[in-house]
């Protein structure tokens, strides 16, 4: 059985150029023209047969993601707009040209929306600070500052690490209390974090770093030649993160202190709906975590929420990664919100709260909106001043 997503492409390259070529183009278009208007979507049908086969896997879906965006996408655009124009020409004269008028126009500027997210949106750092807001709180935890980084993805960078030198700059210049990870380091394996350990090192926090494990970490995603490659190349990646002075949790917690109050930092591995993996253990993290304690969980997915960490624990809060709003965002809006109900930002039921970032990467070189981003969270406790903002 052809998996969904694949048949959905399918009908994205196909139908929108069938359209085009038989109300604009057929009639022109000479030997030439039609090999030139056809060679995209034939090219991006042979990228996606490579992706599927395990042929060169990352080079073939960049490469068919950069022509399903660029090319694909605007057609889809145009072709929309078209058929629009002529449903209300039946009954409004001249409204099917209007309709091709405003497609090219939007197909033009989806096209160069989606130029920039794949040559410079996917390197646009921005920083994010938001204020977390509970009556929990130990006092002297108020004002601690947590930067939260979450999705890197180092595959996708190759070997230059003049993108992740300047993130760490800017983390270093935040003056964190705590740095925590929330899982995707890598895409496929532990060899693609060889380039940039030296750098990853630099990150430093009066706290620490603590990191957990998100679904691309479990090294599952290519094709192996042996039995158990994939566990082993996962416990290369464990101590890769150990080496670089990373606090790695695997369902187990830490205690972290000021003066006489303390709050509990507590990470789970990845936890996850099918297809993704799914060994996180909760109650074993959870176990002899002192009680009334606040608790900060570090949980890859999102969706983990809802699922368990509601219904099943009292942890205040939850700072997840793993949409990336699907590396796609117009001001509040992200397709995302079609497979997660928080997909980016501050969720809150009561006096429990999520927070979500877009994180940094991607397996894909692309974002537009949904910039790469450092999360700065300022954790205040809840007085008769600030209890708008909690709300």
């Amino acid at each position: 059985m052809i998996p969904l997503f694949i048949v959905l492409f399918l009908l994205l390259l196909t139908l929108p150029d069938l359209y085009i070529w038989l109300t604009y183009v057929r009639g022109v278009a000479g030997g030439r023209w039609t090999i030139a208007y056809w060679a995209p979507t034939a090219l991006a049908f042979v990228a996606l047969g490579c992706w599927l086969g395990g042929v060169w896997p990352e080079g073939s879906v960049r490469l068919f993601f950069g022509l399903l965006m660029c090319i694909a996408a605007p057609k889809a655009v145009l072709s929309l707009c078209s058929l629009a124009g002529r449903g209300i020409g039946l009954l409004v004269p001249h409204a099917g040209r209007v309709g091709t008028v405003v497609g090219i126009v939007a197909a033009v500027g989806v096209c160069v929306a989606s130029y920039y997210g794949f040559a410079r949106g996917w390197k646009r750092l921005v920083i994010q600070e938001t204020t977390v807001v509970s009556a929990a709180l130990p006092p002297a935890f108020d004002g601690y500052r947590i930067v939260h980084l979450s999705d890197l993805h180092v595959g996708t960078y190759g070997k230059d690490t003049t993108y992740l030198s300047r993130l760490v700059d800017r983390v270093d210049g935040l003056h964190p209390d705590l740095i925590v990870f929330t899982g995707d380091l890598v895409n496929l394996s532990s060899d693609e974090l060889d380039p940039f350990l030296d750098v990853l090192s630099r990150l430093r926090a009066p706290d620490g770093v603590y990191s957990v494990l998100g679904n691309h970490d479990y090294c599952t995603y290519r094709r192996l030649d042996r039995p158990h490659e994939a566990a082993r190349d996962h416990a290369v990646l464990i101590d890769h993160e150990r080496a670089m002075g990373w606090n790695l949790l695997l369902n187990e917690h830490r205690m972290l202190h000021r003066g006489r109050d303390s709050i509990a930092l507590i990470g789970v591995e990845n936890d996850s709906r099918p297809p993704f993996p799914s060994r996180g253990d909760l109650p074993r993290a959870l176990r002899s975590v002192p009680k009334g304690v606040f608790q900060i969980l570090l949980s890859h997915d999102p969706s983990h929420w809802r699922r368990e960490v509601l219904p099943a624990s009292d942890i205040q809060l939850t700072l997840s990664g793993h949409t990336h709003a699907m590396q796609l965002k117009v001001g509040r809006f992200s397709p995302s919100r079609w497979s997660y109900p928080e997909w980016g930002g501050l969720y809150r039921e009561g006096d429990r709260q999520l927070f979500v970032s877009l994180g940094l990467g991607g397996a894909i070189p692309f974002r537009f909106g949904a910039w790469p981003e450092i999360d700065l969270l300022v954790l205040r406790r809840e007085t008769t001043d600030n209890q708008d903002i909690a709300k």
